[in-house]
C-alpha cells in the first residue's frame, strides 16, 4: 500500500525560491509506486495550498493561488489526526455563507523541505510534532541550533569542535553604539572579516569586509535581514570541503566528502543557485552527481575531496559527532573550512535541510536519490515509534488541592 508523503516547501523566507527548487527535484524523483506525493507550499504571506499543478512550481510555472486545482488548506493540529483541511462556504438558507471543513489529505508522513526562517529553523518541526506526524528532517532542537549561526558556534565551542573566533551583536546594541561595537570587533579579531545574518544561508546577506568603513556598511546589511549578526575572521586562501551525515540517535552514517569552487571571495547567491552563473550545466536527479537542475548540485565541485585520507576520515568523524550533538535526523550537510598556511581545520556551519538534499553527496555515496528517499521515510517513521514510546501523561492529585484566588478548592 502506498504512503501519502507531504512535501512542504516554500514559506516566508527569503531562500523561499532556493526551497521550490530542491522540492520540486524531491517530488519528481520519489518512487510514484511506493508514495502518492502531496504538494503542500507554503506562499510568501504564510498560507499553505496544495494541488498537483504545484508539483512543477518554478520559473515557468508561476504561483497563482486562483489556478484550476490549487486548493487553500489549513492542517490539523489534532495529534494523530494528520490531516489537511480546506475551508468550502457553503450556502444557507438565511444569511451568508456557512464556512465548512473538508479534508482533502490525510498524511502518513511529512517531508520539510524549508531553507532558512519559518520552516528549517524548527517552526514547521513544531506544528508536526503537534500533529504527531513523522517527518524527515531534524526535530526542534536541532533544527532550530542549526539555523541560528551563534547558538550554532557557541554549541560547537562548548563541545570541543573547531571553529573560528567570533564576534556577535544584536541590533538594537548597534543603534545604539555602533562605534563601541565595531572597536569590540577590531580588537578581537583581523582584517578581513565576514559579516553574516545569524539566520540566514545561500550567501544571503553575508558580507566580507577589509576595512572598517566596509564592515560599518556589512553590520548594516546584515541588521537589514536579522536583529542579530555573527562576524568572524575570513581565512585567506580557504579550501571548503563539505560531508553528509544520514541518520538517527546512534544509526548515523557519513557520504564521502566535496570540495566546491573555490571561496577566493565567496559564492554569491547566483553564483549557487542560478543555471549557468558559473559555467555549470542542466540535467537530472538520479543521474550523474556532477548535474543537476540547479539548486546546489548546481556547483562545480569535486567529489570525492582531493584530500589525504586522514583528512577524509577526521572530517567524516566529526561529521557524525556533529550530528549526534544537536540530536540530528535525515539528511544534514556540514561544512568545513581548512586553512592550508596555517594547517588547521575548522567546523563552519551545519546545514539541516540542505540544498538539494545533499542528493549528489549520497549518489557519489553509492545510495541513488529514490533509495535516499526511502531511507529518510524509513528513518522518520522510526524517529516518531521512538517519540511515541514515551509517556505523555502523568496521574497526579495537584487539581484536587489547587488554590484559585486564595482559596482552597
Amino acid at each position: 500500500m502506498k504512503k501519502t508523503m507531504a512535501v512542504l516547501f516554500g514559506s516566508r523566507s527569503v531562500e523561499h525560491d532556493v526551497s521550490i527548487v530542491s522540492a520540486v527535484q524531491w517530488m519528481a524523483t520519489a518512487d510514484a509506486s511506493r508514495y502518492d506525493v502531496v504538494p503542500v507550499y507554503l506562499a510568501h504571506d504564510g498560507a499553505w495550498y496544495t494541488g498537483e499543478p504545484l508539483k512543477e512550481l518554478g520559473a515557468y510555472k508561476p504561483f497563482n493561488p486562483t489556478s484550476p486545482g490549487i486548493v487553500k488548506v489549513l492542517p490539523d493540529l489534532t495529534a494523530n489526526a494528520r490531516t489537511l483541511l480546506a475551508v468550502s462556504e457553503k450556502p444557507r438558507l438565511f444569511g451568508g455563507p456557512r464556512p465548512e471543513l473538508k479534508v482533502v489529505a490525510t498524511i502518513d508522513v511529512a517531508v520539510p523541505i524549508f531553507h532558512g526562517l519559518n520552516g528549517e529553523d524548527g517552526t514547521v518541526q513544531g506544528v508536526l510534532e503537534l500533529m504527531n506526524v513523522p517527518y524527515t528532517s531534524s526535530g526542534l532542537v536541532g533544527s532550530a541550533v542549526g539555523m541560528d549561526k551563534i547558538a550554532m558556534k557557541q554549541l560547537f565551542r562548548g563541545m570541543g569542535f573547531p571553529i573560528l573566533d567570533f564576534h556577535w551583536a544584536t541590533r538594537g546594541a548597534w543603534d545604539a553604539r555602533r562605534s563601541a561595537i565595531i572597536d569590540e570587533i577590531e580588537t578581537k579579531l583581523p582584517y578581513p572579516l565576514f559579516v553574516k545574518p545569524a539566520n540566514l544561508g545561500s550567501s544571503i546577506g553575508i558580507a566580507r569586509a577589509k576595512t572598517r568603513e566596509e564592515l560599518v556598511s556589512a553590520m548594516d546589511v546584515a541588521f537589514s535581514y536579522d536583529r542579530r549578526a555573527l562576524v568572524e575572521p575570513a581565512v585567506v586562501d580557504p579550501v571548503e570541503v563539505n560531508c553528509s551525515a544520514l541518520g538517527f540517535d546512534e544509526d548515523v552514517e557519513v557520504s564521502v566528502c566535496e570540495m566546491p569552487v573555490s571561496w577566493q571571495e565567496f559564492l554569491t547567491f547566483e553564483e549557487k543557485y542560478i543555471p549557468g552563473a558559473n559555467g555549470s550545466k542542466l540535467g537530472e536527479p538520479g543521474k550523474a552527481a556532477a548535474k543537476s537542475p540547479g539548486g546546489m548540485a548546481n556547483l562545480k565541485r569535486r567529489v570525492p575531496a582531493p584530500i589525504s585520507d586522514e583528512l577524509t576520515g577526521r572530517i567524516q568523524s566529526l561529521s557524525g559527532e556533529i550530528f549526534r550533538a544537536l540530536d540530528c535526523k535525515g539528511v544534514v550537510r556540514i561544512d568545513y573550512i581548512i586553512d592550508p598556511a596555517a594547517d588547521a581545520l575548522y567546523v563552519n556551519e551545519i546545514n539541516t535541510i540542505p540544498g538539494s538534499l545533499a542528493y549528489y553527496l549520497w549518489e557519489a555515496s553509492g545510495l541513488p536519490y529514490p533509495k535516499l528517499i526511502d531511507r529518510m521515510v524509513e528513518l522518520a517513521e522510526r524517529a516518531h515509534e521512538r517519540k511515541n514510546e514515551a509517556r505523555f501523561g502523568f496521574d497526579s492529585a495537584i487539581l484536587q488541592s489547587v488554590s484559585i484566588g486564595g482559596g482552597k478548592r
